[in-house]
């Protein structure tokens, strides 16, 4: 299958690119943390994203949609992966990543879904990533178009799941005792038509998570190209130098009182 790739990246990262980042990371003292989704499938573009974050030394929170994962599959990526077995987190993309909505924005688990049809299928998805990966799969869940309904949530925190994923803002809100960890950055599937307003628009998406002290990064492999790529290596590379705590679910979730709140950024209750 052949993915969009976004109008951003259609050209090469402007010659500057490096100093906004730098600039933007220089004096943020916070915790950042990026995830990868629709994953299930070893190909070009996951083995270079996987070196990437490896090279950097940086966590990587990985969304498998959990019928694209065999046992083959997952026995590839666990050859492929396992010197750097600590930096990341495995964790459920929904059942097919399909849309069953007829009308409106896409989405898995939305609001024309019976229960019992969001347990079955959201059961199914995570019995499959538990039995193939073993320890290995963190119980969090992400919503496959960062969208579910307010009964999906419900389900997913009675299914044991310890957090949910989704973008800034998202609604419904998740419920008491399921956390949030929300990203507010889009790497890979912008709308701008003009690279130029896509550029200016993600340096404020940046600025912004920092000055909010909520940076979670989106990422979608498949999408990416070359010049996606030559970013990723600036971006992870000023963000180590700066001296930013990066972490992933698994670290976060260590942290969360989950007696109150619903939105968490970074390892932080909001």
């Amino acid at each position: 299958m052949q993915y969009p790739v976004s109008s951003l990246w259609k050209d090469v990262p402007p010659v500057d690119i490096a100093l906004q980042v730098r600039d933007i990371f220089s004096s943020y003292r916070g915790t950042i943390f990026f995830r990868a989704d629709d994953i299930g499938v070893v190909g070009e573009n996951f083995t270079k994203l996987v070196q990437i974050f490896s090279k950097h030394n940086v966590p990587l929170c990985l969304a498998v949609v959990p019928v694209w994962l065999t046992r083959a599959r997952w026995t590839q990526i666990q050859n492929f992966c396992s010197k750097s077995h600590s930096l990341w987190c495995w964790h459920q993309h929904g059942w097919t990543h399909t849309n069953h909505e007829t009308s409106g924005k896409k989405c898995e688990f939305g609001v024309s879904r019976s229960r019992a049809e969001l347990i079955h299928d959201i059961l199914r998805g995570k019995s499959r990533l538990e039995n193939i990966m073993g320890s290995d799969f963190i119980p969090a869940f992400t919503p496959p178009w960062n969208r579910c309904s307010d009964l999906a949530l419900t389900v997913i925190k009675e299914l044991g799941f310890s957090a949910v994923s989704r973008s800034n803002g998202a609604k419904p809100p998740a419920p008491s005792g399921l956390p949030d960890f929300t990203v507010n950055i889009d790497l890979h599937t912008r709308k701008e038509s003009s690279p130029v307003e896509s550029w200016a628009n993600l340096m404020k998406e940046l600025r912004s998570g920092v000055s909010s002290g909520t940076c979670g990064v989106m990422i979608h492999h498949q999408r990416m190209n070359a010049n996606a790529f030559a970013f990723l290596e600036i971006l992870l590379k000023n963000i180590v130098q700066s001296g930013c705590s990066t972490t992933n679910f698994s670290k976060m979730l260590m942290n969360v009182p989950f007696a109150c709140g619903e939105v968490v950024h970074s390892g932080a209750l909001v």
